[in-house]
């Protein structure tokens, strides 16, 4: 066929949320639209194309709604544009092993649109659980075309283009109520589903009654939090102390390339520009890289939608909703991605509540500090005393949601509707690209924007007098919170990557050029600077309450498109800071 003659079709994919929706979108146009076990991964439209046998297919991911009432701004989106008329067909995507309330939906689309096709996926699994479907005669009860697919095997997708391609336009349907959807839906699921007596629903039930008791979740879900915050810290040392070395052997390789070059943009480009951004990704990367990997498997498993029905009450208490708990979480991998995370949260007030606060959870960029202090200044006391920092920053973060939720974000809180999806096998090659392309290296790149720009300052300060004037500036300031002017100004440096403050602290301390050329015993060098006891706990406190760093303070301004809302993210965990260290310095001896 020649170019420009292509038949075009626009196909609109809707569904309820978990239905394997985004996962249907990706194997047909090969894109990399996030997805996961858990509802409310897609609050946006993303869009794809696929060409098969002369025919371009426009695919439109809507939102995953449970209803068309348009109560939340997902639900909206998709019946605005199902009732637009902008797609040619519109596919209702079914969970085979939960077709009734899939069913819900489907019925109230065919009431706003008659080009309707319905694919009932995930049958690989509802196979597993001895669920059979009858295509054939939920096709003639619905009276719209039905296929079967297995979207994460790409078993049906051949059949499902192939349905578009050759269907033809309908009459629209009557309008229906919900309550007939429900009623017609339970009749059509009982005349179409069959369940074999082993369907493994049953034990289901019982790791569900598990996860999600008072009893015993709490304790599985703070086990399961510590053993992945464990690993991460431990696992992290190895890859990092080898990528240093990687990075000291390009240094030497550009040191005598650039020898030409002067010595003042020499010392810019390697010690600044370099060493700072080399460091940022040694310290940052591979603790992303074992974190989200492991909080992605919770994800795929199902296990996240538990954890956020167990702590819904809690947070509900605090103005929030369960979700933000899930956001919490992934901001102890990194802030930036919890910022994001947010998304998945319906109400514009509680997602709001979840961006402002997600950085009072101390990320992976501050455990090194957290643990190398508590560990020179409380001896065998590093893991407990770092366990109670994760801690007291949730409180942090719930006590300020409860005082903004009472306050300037007042509001009536909304319903939480969380459906528990069922356990299924995680998908190792796509929690590989979703936790190391999507997560991992998308949020280091973006750290090396302002590492870079932010290492040349780091130069050009400790090469003149401008640190020691600042230190001496800071360091009133600097008391009056149980610190000194180095600190405070290693806490400014320090904002590409909390990472770099210790590392900035003993620049400072020992004249050294560059984070490179930082040598001696860490503890000697804090004590001959007149560290103690006060000035390690005040300088905890204000590393877990203090401004986010500039990656996550970029993802805040990108999410809420407001300068006013990101200067809130910086001055809310700020002034908590400020409060407890000027509690503890006038409390400690």
């Amino acid at each position: 066929m020649k170019a420009g003659t292509e038949r075009r079709l626009t196909v609109a994919l809707a569904g309820n949320p978990n239905v394997g929706k985004s996962t249907l979108f990706n194997a047909l146009t090969g894109l990399r639209q996030h997805t996961g076990n858990w509802p409310g991964k897609t609050v946006g439209v993303a869009s794809g194309t696929v060409v098969r046998q002369g025919i371009r297919y426009t695919l439109v991911d809507l939102p995953g709604t449970y209803a068309l009432s348009g109560g939340s701004e997902d639900e909206q989106i998709a019946a605005e544009y199902i009732a637009s008329g902008g797609a040619d067909w519109t596919v209702a995507v079914c969970d085979g092993s939960s077709l009734e309330r899939s069913l819900i939906l489907a019925l109230q689309i065919r009431a706003l649109t008659p080009n309707l096709i319905v694919c009932v996926n995930l049958m690989d699994e509802a196979s597993r659980r001895g669920i059979s479907v009858d295509g054939r005669q939920l096709s003639e009860m619905l009276g719209v075309p039905v296929v079967l697919t297995a979207a994460g095997k790409k078993q049906g997708l051949g059949r499902l283009l192939s349905v578009l391609s050759e269907s033809k336009e309908r009459t629209a349907a009557s309008p229906l109520p919900l309550g007939d959807a429900v009623a017609e839906a339970e009749r059509i699921a009982a005349a179409c589903v069959t369940k074999s007596p082993n369907s493994g629903e049953a034990w289901q039930r019982k790791l569900d009654r598990l996860l999600v008791s008072r009893e015993c979740g709490i304790p599985i879900l703070l086990a399961l939090l510590f053993f992945l915050v464990w690993l991460t810290v431990w696992g992290a040392n190895a890859p990092s102390a080898l990528l240093e070395r990687l990075f000291d052997l390009g240094y030497g390789c550009l040191s005598a390339w650039m020898l030409p070059l002067p010595w003042w943009l020499r010392g810019l480009l390697l010690d600044g520009v370099y060493a700072t951004a080399t460091r940022v990704i040694c310290v940052m990367l591979p603790p992303m890289a074992i974190f989200f990997p492991l909080f992605t498997i919770l994800e795929d498993v199902g296990y996240l939608p538990r954890m956020a029905f167990l702590l819904d009450g809690c947070m509900r208490r605090c103005g929030g909703c369960g979700k933000q708990a899930l956001t919490m979480c992934m901001g102890l991998g990194c802030n930036a991605v919890g910022v994001t995370g947010c998304r998945i949260i319906d109400s514009p007030r509680e997602r709001l509540l979840a961006i402002l606060t997600n950085a009072m959870v101390p990320c992976n960029g501050r455990f090194p500090t957290l643990i190398l202090l508590a560990g020179l200044f409380f001896p065998g006391g590093a893991a407990p005393i770092a366990a109670l920092c994760v801690v007291l920053g949730v409180l942090g973060a719930m006590a300020v949601s409860g005082a903004l939720s009472r306050t300037v974000l007042r509001h009536a809180q909304s319903s939480f509707l969380m459906e528990m999806p069922p356990f299924r096998k995680p998908r190792i090659a796509q929690i590989l690209t979703r936790s190391l392309l999507d997560r991992t290296l998308h949020i280091s790149l973006r750290a090396l924007k302002v590492a870079a720009p932010a290492g040349a300052l780091l130069w050009l300060i400790s090469n003149t007098q401008a640190m020691s004037a600042a230190v001496q500036l800071l360091d009133p300031v600097a008391r009056t919170l149980g610190m000194n002017g180095v600190i405070l100004l290693a806490f400014l440096l320090s904002l590409p990557a909390n990472e770099l403050l210790i590392p900035v602290i003993l620049m400072a301390l020992t004249g050294a050029g560059s984070l490179g050329a930082v040598s001696g015993d860490t503890q000697v060098l804090l004590l001959e600077a007149g560290w103690t006891v006060k000035t390690a706990v005040c300088t905890m406190l204000f590393t877990l309450f203090h401004w986010p760093c500039a990656t996550t303070l970029m993802t805040i301004h990108a999410e809420t498109k407001s300068l006013k809302k990101t200067a809130a993210a910086v001055f809310l965990p700020t002034a908590v800071g400020i409060a407890l260290c000027l509690m503890a310095n006038l409390i400690l001896p």
